[in-house]
C-alpha cells in the first residue's frame, strides 16, 4: 500500500471527516503485527535525514495538527525521535507571544522554518490562524478567510527554496478523545497535561471538524500535501507518518557529498602513524 497516496488530501477535493475512519490499521492486527515495520522506518528515518544534513542541499517541514490528545507529542517522540537532534528541531505554537502577536501571522511560522540540511517539526502550526482563530471568533470572518491563499503562497514559497512541506492531521475520534484524557486523570504522568479548557473545547468539536475540513481542503496543494492521518491507534499512527516521510525522503535521491580531503593521502598518513 502507497500510504502517500493513501492518505493524501487532493488538491481541489472536499474533505469530510466523517467518511475517514480513525481506526484504520491498513491490515495489521496489533502493534505486535507493526513493530518490525515501525522499526524499519525508524532506520530508514535515521539513515535520510542524516544524508539530508550532510548534503546541506534541501530541509523538511513537517507540520502535525490535531485535536486535543490527537497524538501530536507522540508523534514527535515515537517517530519523529528517530531523528539526530543535531538536525532536527521541534517549533511550537502556542497562543502567540507580544512580540509575535505584533507581526503578521505568518511571521512566527517563517522565522521557525528550517534551514537546508535541517527537519524542522511544527507542534501545531500557523494553521491555528485559520483553526482556533475562527472557531472563537477571534478574528472577523473576512481576516481568516483570507488567509487561506496567503497559507498556500507561503508554502510555494518555502518549496520554491528546496523545503519539502508534509502536513499530518492525526484524526481520533470523539470518544477516543474522552477516552485518552481519562487515562490523563489516571496516570500521574500524565496529569501535568490536564486543564479546564480540555473539556471545555469539546463543546466546539463540529465548529472545529468543520474548520479542519475547510483548512484541509482549501490547502492541500501538489508541493504541499496534507496526510489525514487514522490516529486512534497510536502504533498505527506512527507507522503511517513514519512511511509517507520515508517515501518522500527517498523521492529525493539523497546522497552523501564527495569527501572534500585526499582520502588516500590520509590513509597513508594513518598507517605511517600505526607503524610508529
Amino acid at each position: 500500500m502507497d500510504y502517500s497516496q493513501r492518505f493524501r488530501v487532493n488538491p481541489n477535493s472536499r474533505v469530510r471527516l466523517k467518511h475517514i475512519d480513525p481506526n484504520f490499521t491498513g491490515g495489521h492486527e496489533n502493534h505486535s503485527t507493526a513493530k518490525k515495520e515501525i522499526a524499519q522506518y525508524q532506520e530508514k528515518l535515521w539513515t535520510l535525514q542524516d544524508q539530508l544534513y550532510s548534503e546541506r542541499q534541501r530541509s523538511v517541514l513537517i507540520c502535525l495538527q490535531a485535536l486535543d490528545t490527537g497524538g501530536k507529542d507522540g508523534t514527535i517522540n515515537h517517530v519523529l525521535g528517530a531523528m539526530n537532534p543535531q538536525g532536527c528541531r521541534v517549533a511550537p505554537f502556542r497562543q502567540p507571544s507580544p512580540e509575535e502577536a505584533a507581526h503578521d501571522f505568518l511571521w512566527r511560522a517563517h522565522r521557525a522554518a528550517p534551514a537546508r540540511g535541517e527537519v524542522v517539526i511544527f507542534n501545531r502550526s500557523h494553521y491555528e490562524d485559520v483553526l482556533v482563530v475562527r472557531v472563537h471568533d477571534l478574528v472577523p470572518k473576512k481576516v481568516w478567510k483570507g488567509r487561506y491563499e496567503l497559507i498556500n503562497d507561503f508554502e510555494k514559497l518555502l518549496v520554491e527554496h528546496g523545503t519539502v512541506v508534509l502536513k499530518f492531521y492525526l484524526h481520533i475520534s470523539k470518544d477516543e478523545q474522552l477516552r485518552r484524557f481519562r487515562d490523563r486523570l489516571d496516570d500521574p504522568a500524565k496529569r501535568w497535561k490536564i486543564s479546564e479548557a480540555d473539556y471545555k473545547e469539546r463543546e466546539f468539536w463540529k465548529d472545529y471538524t468543520s474548520a479542519y475540513e475547510e483548512a484541509l481542503s482549501r490547502c492541500s496543494t501538489e508541493s504541499a500535501p496534507w496526510f489525514v492521518i487514522p490516529a486512534n491507534h497510536k502504533w498505527f499512527r506512527n507507522l503511517a507518518v513514519a512511511r509517507i516521510v520515508v517515501e518522500h525522503l527517498e523521492a529525493l535521491r539523497m546522497k552523501y557529498p564527495k569527501p572534500t580531503v585526499d582520502i588516500e593521502h590520509i590513509r597513508r598518513e594513518y598507517h605511517q602513524a600505526r607503524r610508529e
